[in-house]
């Protein structure tokens, strides 16, 4: 063989592995149909702290026994929003589970005493929820 077959053989080779791992990557990170939802709530003045309270002593685990994965929960640190919002992202196998997660959730004995319980003193929601349903890209930093 000459030189310039194995440089071209050893070219064909790095081409063909790199774009094997580039197609791998796209794979990788398609394999699932994972699905993200960003909900946004605004509370009536006052109200946030019940609103954390429910969320950190109950609301997460029911979640959880509800098939949602907890991911980050936020509140804004704009002066005009931090004392009414709470931004959070759960995720769900598909978007389909999604639906049959929250479907449970809401008749769920166990929510309806908690959301109760919370709300005895008063609304705490000023409207509903706000809701984005969102897949990650395959170019997103790995988690």
């Amino acid at each position: 063989m000459t030189r310039r077959n194995i440089a071209l053989g050893m070219l064909a080779l790095a081409l063909t592995t790199s774009t094997g791992f580039a197609a791998g990557v796209v794979v990788g990170n398609r394999q699932t149909d994972r699905v993200y939802e960003l909900r946004t709530y605004t509370t009536l003045p006052g109200r946030l702290p019940a609103l954390e309270q429910r969320f950190a002593k109950h609301t997460m685990q029911l979640f959880e026994k509800h098939g949602m994965r907890n991911e980050m929960y936020w509140i804004p640190t704009d002066s005009a929003l931090r004392t009414t919002t709470l931004i959070y992202v759960i995720s769900h196998d598909s978007r389909e589970a999604a639906d049959r997660s929250w479907r449970n959730f809401g008749t769920d004995p166990q929510w309806i005493a908690v959301r109760d319980a919370s709300e005895a003193d008063g609304k705490i929601l000023a409207r509903s929820p706000e809701r984005v349903f969102m897949q990650r890209t395959a170019w997103s930093p790995p988690r």
